[in-house]
């Protein structure tokens, strides 16, 4: 039988600093004692390629200096509020955006740039019991839920019938494979899915704005308050400008540094 399933959020990955190439690059500019104060890797690096457009390690790097920041959290608001973005793609973040719709995935997929992407291939993995999220205006609606509930569980009882139909766990992959191919082109849009979606701090930044939105879809601008929940737990510095308002039920993160 099919189910009334939530879109869920994970953090599965992130940039990392190589401790000794970056010792090596320190000693090569004559700053080897250099720190930084940062919470995580992610911080750290965009605060060091930074520095490094400026020579702003330290005074004694250049002449044009007379003082630096010493902090990461002010140098990175620093770099925010200025709009030097392409400063912040040296951080990836490292998503899994499970249990979500191909209405979401469409929608995800249109923002490439600074992202790396590999979706469940529904041409390998067989259909069975078609997972769907229903918006709002659906569960809010007795009648429309009853509809929904009935026709994913139709469908998903017509995937069952036609792999019984081809006795298809008696054939070689390869036929599986084009079967399970044929087959999908009898599931909604709706039914629940895998995504990974690696992406760039300022891309994230850029989407999490555009997809919280009160004009975006539903299910990606739930999915994107996660999104921006975990981003400010973990990465504070970098999504501290941010605002929230609450508008149908859901988070919509705002701020006026937009242009980065």
């Amino acid at each position: 039988m099919s189910q009334l399933i939530l879109p869920k959020v994970f953090i599965i990955g992130e940039s990392k600093i190589d401790s000794v190439g970056l010792q090596q690059l320190l000693n090569h500019l004559s700053v080897p004692a250099w720190k930084s104060d940062a919470d995580t890797d992610v911080e750290k690096l965009l605060e060091v390629y930074g520095r490094a457009c400026y020579k702003s390690f330290d005074v004694i790097l250049n002449p044009n200096l007379t003082r630096v920041r010493k902090h990461n959290d002010e140098y990175i608001k620093n770099i925010i509020e200025k709009g030097d973005g392409s400063v912040l793609e040296h951080g990836m973040i490292n998503f899994f955006f499970a249990d979500v719709s191909r209405v979401f995935t469409h929608e995800l997929v249109r923002h490439r740039v600074g992202t790396a992407i590999s979706q469940e291939s529904l041409r390998f993995v067989r259909l069975t019991d078609l997972n769907w999220y229903a918006p709002i205006c659906i569960q809010e609606d007795v009648q429309a839920m009853e509809i929904f509930s009935r026709t994913l569980n139709s469908l998903s009882q017509l995937q069952k019938d036609l792999a019984d139909l081809y006795n298809i766990d008696n054939m070689s992959f390869e036929k599986k494979k084009e079967l399970t191919s044929a087959f999908r082109r009898l599931a909604p849009d709706g039914l629940a899915t895998n995504i990974g979606w690696s992406a760039n701090i300022r891309t994230i930044r850029h989407v999490l704005e555009m997809r919280t939105n009160p004009s975006a879809e539903e299910e990606i601008r739930l999915v994107f308050s996660q999104v921006g929940k975990l981003m400010r737990e973990r990465y504070k510095t970098l999504f501290d400008d941010y605002e929230t308002e609450i508008v149908n039920g859901i988070d919509w993160y705002k701020t006026k540094h937009r242009k980065v």
